[in-house]
């Protein structure tokens, strides 16, 4: 039998039956948050890959395929900035969470959350290292060190300072931008040695494969630092969101909550598409390249904006008729997105680099996007098969052990009773 969307959103814990259909409680998951980490999964895959498949520049090159060019300016349009912002939006988010489940607990929350970053961090060191340069979990661990230092603000000031923060970050790349203007085309023929050495080394062995991945890391580091104000001020809006209880009210949304959806989703979709697709143009044409840092700056505003239109399509979706149906395909792969996140980089490594069939550089970003959805939907189905017989996936499994230490270990194999965390 059919449930409403109310009732289906609310996933009940081993101490009650599936069909009792409970008020949400603290130990209770938040499915909406599960949804839109299985929807943002596969923005991050579609920007994740065309780094680890060498395929970033692949369409701006002399000759390339239109389908190449189309798909690589689509991707930066609609995908790139967009998703790592709803994934941090939601790591703000949880840390109101997390705190609520301590405190239920009777247990420190500082201790319980520095163990948890530093599994965050030793998670992504051997993701950086050994699979994708771009990681972003040993950021999110530095970052959530000085979330836990602000978490006494108050959700306006959070909001406040969160906006400061893409203003001032937009306002470096805007003076970049204007400096950029100022000076000659530059020369690409040292670009394209160092773009041959560095396909040579991710096509080689495993060994070459890590110091690639090393190099890359320690060259993208300062750019990093500075993308890290983007990330926190998301982490604000997801403090501040989290301290009103947001996304818990959605369960049975009023009519004015419905309305302000709505509105956040026009204004959001007014705003960020014709920032990313002026962010795309400046990157892949048809508009002078010298112009890229300045379509960066228009993404660091604009993105945000269409960010939340994203997030408020996914929760009037899961509102809607089809809400169950919607909520079944995405919140399994939700529930699991740190496994889902590291598998991602293995099965692209696994085809790109020397650990198997060594195409890096050798596909191009429209072929890359059929890769991404077909192992997007392999995901969908197999977090599906797994949340059906297991609580958590593998690397959730592992930072849970690290942060709630030997008694998350029997609570997982379920020789103690449960409370979500």
């Amino acid at each position: 039998m059919s449930r409403s969307p109310a009732t289906a959103s609310r996933v009940p814990t081993p101490e009650q039956p599936a069909g009792d259909a409970p008020a949400r409680t603290a130990a209770t998951r938040i499915s909406e948050i599960d949804a839109l980490r299985g929807f943002a999964l596969l923005g991050i895959c579609m920007v994740n890959a065309p780094v680890l498949a060498g395929a970033s520049d692949l369409g701006t090159q002399p000759g390339a395929p239109l389908a190449d060019h189309v798909a690589a300016w689509l991707v930066t349009a609609l995908f790139t900035t967009k998703f790592y912002l709803i994934f941090s939006f939601l790591f703000g988010y949880s840390f109101t969470l997390q705190m609520r489940a301590a405190e239920r607990d009777h247990v420190p929350f500082a201790s319980r959350h520095g163990r948890r970053l530093l599994g965050l961090f030793l998670l992504g060191l051997a993701h950086a290292v050994l699979l994708y340069a771009g990681d972003i979990l040993m950021t999110y661990a530095v970052l959530g060190l000085v979330l836990f230092a602000v978490r006494g603000l108050r959700a306006r000031t959070a909001l406040r300072a969160a906006a400061l923060l893409v203003v001032f970050l937009a306002a470096v790349f805007l003076a970049v931008g204007v400096f950029v203007l100022t000076l000659h085309a530059p020369e690409r023929s040292a670009a394209g040695v160092s773009a041959a050495r560095e396909a040579a080394a991710f096509r080689g062995g495993p060994l070459s494969v890590v110091q690639a991945n090393v190099r890359a890391y320690r060259d993208t580091l300062g750019g990093a630092i500075l993308y890290s104000a983007h990330l926190f001020a998301a982490f604000l809006v997801g403090l501040a969101a989290g301290r009103h209880r947001l996304l818990e009210r959605l369960d049975e949304p009023t009519q004015r909550t419905r309305l302000v959806i709505r509105r956040l989703l026009r204004t959001g979709v007014l705003a960020g598409v014709p920032g990313g697709v002026f962010t795309a143009m400046c990157a892949y044409g048809p508009l002078d390249s010298r112009l890229y840092y300045l379509g960066q700056a228009v993404d660091l505003l604009t993105a945000p904006a269409l960010a939340t239109a994203y997030v408020c399509a996914v929760v009037t979706l899961l509102q809607g008729r089809f809400g169950p149906r919607l909520r079944r395909a995405l919140a399994p792969a939700g529930r699991m997105s740190l496994s889902n996140y590291l598998s991602q980089s293995l099965v692209l490594a696994l085809i790109f680099t020397g650990y198997g069939l060594g195409l890096y550089g050798r596909v191009g970003p429209a072929a890359l996007v059929a890769v991404c959805l077909g192992l997007y939907a392999a995901q969908l189905a197999f977090s599906a098969w797994l949340m059906a017989r297991s609580r958590y996936g593998p690397a959730e499994l592992l930072l849970r052990r690290i942060t709630l230490g030997r008694h998350a270990w029997r609570t997982a194999r379920g020789l103690v009773p449960h409370r979500e965390g």
